[in-house]
């Protein structure tokens, strides 16, 4: 076999990284490796495009597929309605917590919400099989014992982005793409018994940046189905709509995968994290604040209002934003306010068009349910066609009006060194100033602290300009705080956690993705 696994193989990782499974990782990065390498370099030199100035447009090239008259694939009877849909990690408790959460779908995460140490990836693969397999159950330290209701969610996978590799799996001494191995393992040890058990072979696929990349999965798809002797159009999948240039492309992404693709979703936290990223050395396309760039600003509505309209041309799913909100224990009103804007951010959602909505609390799916199932009493809403809205570039490109303040800028910083300390102690999703943090909100403030101290004469509204060494120093005073507030024992991840933040900010150059760095040290 040609792929070298380079981690030791315990009795858990031997039951998923099958023979078969590496044969088709093998299969996939041998077909399909320099593609994914050379669609990332791709990303690169759009960016130095950007850079000197350019800006981006729908595509004159593609004018015809816009035009033209083609529907996405058939949506299976038990995902017509997914109007709640749960977010979170791999992790076995928490899997089961969402999928009897009353959310109609649960997307386990192997991405954003996930830190891909070696071991939490088995095990993530290990509790996805079993939850397939009808088997995933789990006893607490305390003995409490939890199992999956009959009644539940429908499982979906998202797999990590082509611009992730896995460390611990070679290819003639090089990584393969972590895509690649996530959907080979998942697929191998799980494709045959979910057709027997009539469940549908349902995935996520985040980060697209170009209608091109999207051709790329619709031929690992073919080949995977090709591979597994399933027919063709089996897998099924839900695209991120997570960055500023896949918004100009939406018709081309749904057209190249129109044999597969059920849906979009506006992945709003990485399409701000994109947006920063590919316009960081614009200054005059600079965001305010992260708590002042909500759904209701125009350049965001307007995406959102063109997914629903493209969706529900081309007859699939417009899917919704994550509220990123959690329960707020001990304070009633402080409750009361995070509940109230999840409540508002679905009924705009739903108002909107959008088929259903994301959430990333078992707690929250009660009130986002309740909103769609008053206001969307079918299924979905994909036949409610809206007239055309003429969303423009300058509606997408357009930079809400507001404020950098000294707490924005120091929530910023600890957002992001807390995140990065939890990554690297391997949790994926970190409840951080009552939201749940995943690595895009991370990113976000991280590059929002990068661009800021970059823009000349930047200052927060106490008039005090943003620069680095002011962003260093509240880095010091974070490291302070955490040491002093946690133990011993988590010292080295926070000083780890210091040092990435540091780079990435005083770096003058941009590190595309905070977790390619992180990732050296998990």
């Amino acid at each position: 076999m040609a792929i070298k696994i380079t981690e030791s193989m315990s009795n858990e990782a031997q039951q998923i990284i099958t023979p078969k499974a590496l044969e088709l990782l093998e299969q996939l990065e041998s077909r399909f490796g320099d593609r994914r390498k050379a669609l990332m370099a791709d990303r690169q030199q759009r960016q130095t495009v950007l850079d000197q100035g350019g800006s981006l447009d729908f595509l004159e090239e593609t004018k015809h597929v816009r035009e033209g008259n083609w529907q996405g694939a058939s949506i299976p009877a038990d995902i017509q309605d997914r109007r709640v849909e749960i977010t979170g990690p791999v992790d076995r408790k928490m899997m089961i917590n969402a999928l009897n959460s009353g959310a109609k779908v649960f997307m386990a995460d192997l991405e954003d919400a996930h830190s891909p140490t070696w071991q939490a990836t088995i095990d993530g693969q290990i509790n996805l099989r079993d939850a397939i397999n009808d088997e995933l159950t789990y006893q607490s330290p305390e003995g409490k014992n939890y199992q999956v209701n009959p009644e539940h969610a429908i499982l979906m996978v998202r797999v990590r982005g082509l611009h992730m590799e896995e460390k611990h799996a070679l290819l003639n001494e090089q990584r393969v793409s972590g895509s690649f191995f996530d959907l080979a393992v998942f697929l191998t040890n799980n494709a045959q018994n979910a057709l027997q058990r009539n469940k549908g072979l349902y995935f996520y696929i985040p980060k697209t940046e170009h209608y091109l990349e999207a051709r790329l999965w619709a031929k690992v798809f073919t080949f995977a189905e090709e591979f597994l002797a399933i027919p063709h159009g089996t897998l099924r999948c839900t695209l991120l709509i997570e960055t500023i240039p896949a918004a100009f492309q939406m018709e081309e992404i749904l057209f190249e995968l129109k044999d597969y693709i059920v849906g979009l979703n506006a992945g709003r936290w990485d399409y701000i994290f994109n947006f920063i990223k590919r316009f960081r050395n614009h200054a005059d396309k600079v965001l305010p604040e992260r708590a002042q760039v909500t759904m209701t600003t125009h350049f965001l509505r307007s995406y959102s209002k063109l997914l629903i309209e493209i969706c529900h041309k081309r007859g699939v799913h417009a899917m919704g934003g994550m509220a990123a909100q959690i329960p707020i224990k001990n304070d009633p009103e402080g409750n009361a306010q995070a509940e109230e804007k999840v409540r508002n951010d679905k009924l705009r959602e739903v108002q909107d068009g959008h088929d259903g909505t994301w959430v990333a609390h078992p707690a929250l799916v009660p009130i986002a349910k309740k909103v769609f199932d008053e206001y969307m009493p079918s299924a979905n809403q994909i036949t409610k066609q809206q007239a055309a809205l003429n969303i423009t570039a300058q509606d997408l490109l357009s930079i809400p009006q507001g404020t950098i303040t000294a707490e924005g800028i120091s929530i910023n910083v600890s957002a992001a060194m807390r995140y990065i300390k939890a990554w690297l102690q391997g949790s994926g999703a970190v409840p951080i100033f009552n939201l749940m943090e995943d690595a895009a909100t991370a990113e976000i403030s991280r590059a929002q602290l990068w661009q800021w101290i970059r823009v000349d004469g930047l200052t927060s509204t106490d008039g005090e300009a943003i620069t680095l060494d002011r962003v260093q120093q509240l880095i010091d005073k974070e490291v302070a705080y955490l040491k002093e507030n946690t133990a011993a024992s988590e010292h080295n991840s926070i000083d780890q956690a210091a040092k990435i933040i540091r780079q990435l900010v005083a770096n003058d150059k941009f590190e595309e993705f905070l977790t390619t760095p992180a990732y050296e040290l998990i």
